[in-house]
């Protein structure tokens, strides 16, 4: 099993549900997040003042799956977030050693 995390742009999450679903996907967790990456913030005008913004807001996503899967989701994610400018994101693949259905105790994939 895999647990994959992905970093985005707001503005992407519903493109990547709606493909995530089309593949197969029953479910994903989403946090709000911010950071830094390459792009190393912005500069924001406000009431003509100028600010430093250092921490970009952005939505991370996480989809435990199985390894046959994973790289459908990956896929599914990279297409669907991809817009070639800097701040795209980053999708992280983790092992997963296990998963437990808390309702039905069921484990491993059938608990996915």
């Amino acid at each position: 099993m895999k647990l994959i995390i992905a970093i985005v742009k707001p503005s992407k999450v519903q493109d990547i549900r709606t493909a995530l679903v089309d593949i197969g996907v029953e479910g994903m967790t989403t946090s709000e997040v911010s950071g830094f990456g390459r792009q190393k913030g912005h500069t924001e005008i406000y009431r003509g003042a100028e600010y430093e913004i250092s921490f970009v807001p952005k939505v991370k996503i996480e989809v435990a799956t199985t390894n046959e899967q994973a790289s459908a989701v990956i896929e599914a994610i990279t297409s669907s977030a991809e817009t070639g400018n800097i701040g795209d994101g980053k999708i992280f693949v983790l092992d997963l050693g296990e998963t437990v259905r808390i309702r039905t105790g069921e484990t491993g994939d059938e608990a996915l």
